[in-house]
């Protein structure tokens, strides 16, 4: 059966949603959007203009999460593709937004470049363990407007063909940016059915909504698209201290965003994703390596699922700037606890520093970390193996072995042991007469070939060239 971990009582679960009702009532949000004021005002919540707050009495929290539904399917160009959001599976996301670039030519951090970008589109694309994509690394193309945005988004499509979940910066942006789906997948309607884009949307902490990005996605009514709410709660700076006193704040802060989104169109998908987290205690800073984001990404899901909602978890970091030996460990015990959990969405490959550098190499070795910890989550299995193991042990006998039974060899093959596609696994003499090879050059050699082999799903010339044309017109926009 699979592995059981819980973080959480069911106590300490019904306390910590009891606390987060009993703040959204009396302290409620900050929404610094009109529109956004007006919404909830009509569904029931109290809202004071002068101070932009917004208080949510415990009705409508309940009849929010009650709208917001239990399983979606997010789909994408590439035929057959679909991640089905709350039935179950898990899958990966990079972490998004680094700022700097590891080069692994030179070995230094420096800004990212196109081709950079590029190049990590296409690596993800081709690695099945991940099924979403978000804007791993600024692409380097920048400037006044709607253009750049617009560019973006048709160039991502172009280069990944599963499911694309990025933020939109304001209404102008959307758009454009329903624009290019409608055209790529047939227009609305075809859009609503298929859900090939979800918006990732973090209130800011503690208790906020910015207005851009909130009229950002209000301006996306009536498309259905799905929502990742992810707030970046850090304790000690902007949540409380305390690992409790953390998740009390995140939780607000999603539920108070799930009122909104149902409130502007009941039914619209959400995934629950607070990006919970602590200071580095000696600078202050975030950092993502302490093994406090283990439990909490464990205790992410737990709240997720009882709320009967899909859940994003985001807790794989690593304090590093490099790929290494503090790297791993720190990812390691960072993914442990939150994959045993079970998310639907599990972010941070390739991400160091922080999440401000984005490595490639770095990223082929956390595919396979989390390869190991799904294999910990499959747990131990009643049917596999010996049908029956005391019959088994009676004809093979005392001192026996079992390397040449059929068995043996069908539950090698079906998944019973781990099979690293990384590292070295051989005898010493072997290794050392390979040249004593390190994993982090077979994990830079392995991200090189992935990407020179990869083939990004053709689009057809007629959905190209409108593409194209979008482009066009939203550089001359302005």
């Amino acid at each position: 059966m699979p592995t059981m971990l819980r973080v959480l009582t069911d106590s300490e679960i019904a306390s910590i949603h009891e606390q987060s009702l009993v703040v959204l009532a009396r302290t409620g949000m900050r929404i610094d959007s009109a529109k956004a004021r007006a919404l909830l005002g009509q569904a029931g919540a109290q809202v004071d203009e002068g101070e932009r707050r917004v208080r949510f009495p415990r009705a409508l929290v309940e009849a929010s999460l009650a709208a917001a539904p239990k399983q979606f399917t997010l789909g994408g160009r590439r035929p057959g593709y679909g991640f089905t959001a709350g039935a179950g599976e898990s899958t990966m996301m990079p972490d998004g937004e680094s700022t700097t670039f590891y080069d692994p030519a030179s070995g230094i951090r420096r800004a990212a470049t196109l081709d950079d970008w590029s190049n990590a589109t296409k690596l993800v694309d081709a690695i099945d363990e991940i099924g979403l994509y978000w804007r791993m690394v600024n692409s380097g193309v920048s400037g006044p407007g709607v253009g750049p945005a617009v560019a973006h988004w048709a160039e991502v499509h172009r280069l990944f063909s599963k499911h694309i979940q990025d933020e939109i910066a304001g209404p102008a942006e959307a758009a454009w940016l329903l624009e290019i789906l409608g055209t790529l997948f047939g227009g609305r309607e075809a859009v609503r059915a298929l859900h090939p884009f979800s918006v990732l949307f973090c209130p800011v902490s503690p208790l906020a909504m910015e207005e851009s990005h909130t009229d950002a996605y209000l301006a996306t009514a009536g498309w259905d698209i799905p929502i990742c709410i992810m707030p970046m709660p850090m304790m000690g700076t902007s949540a409380p201290t305390g690992l409790r006193s953390t998740i009390v704040s995140g939780n607000a802060e999603v539920l108070g965003a799930i009122c909104l989104v149902q409130a502007m169109a009941p039914g619209t998908p959400v995934l629950y994703g607070p990006a919970l987290a602590v200071m580095e205690p000696r600078t202050g800073r975030w950092g993502g390596g302490g093994p406090e984001h283990s439990l909490l990404g464990a205790a992410v899901t737990e709240m997720g699922r009882f709320y009967g909602l899909p859940v994003t978890s985001s807790s794989g970091g690593t304090d590093h700037y490099v790929t290494g030996i503090q790297a791993a460990y720190e990812r390691t015990w960072n993914w442990m606890l939150p994959v045993l959990s079970w998310p639907d969405v599990l972010i941070g490959p390739g991400a160091l520093g922080g999440a401000s550098t984005l490595c490639l190499e770095q990223l082929m070795i956390d595919v396979e970390v989390y390869r190991a910890c799904r294999r910990m989550h499959d747990g131990i299995g009643m049917g596999v193996g010996e049908a029956d193991v005391v019959a088994a042990l009676d004809e093979v006998g005392p001192v026996g072995d079992f390397l040449s039974r059929t068995e043996t060899r069908d539950a090698v093959r079906g998944g019973e042991w781990f099979m690293p596609r990384l590292g070295y696994h051989g005898t010493f003499d072997r290794w050392e007469a390979k040249g004593r090879p390190e994993i982090i050059d077979e994990a830079r050699e392995a991200a090189a070939k992935t990407v020179a082999a990869h083939k990004p799903v053709p689009m057809s010339e007629d959905v190209a060239a409108a593409l194209a044309e979008i482009e066009r017109r939203s550089a001359k926009a302005g």
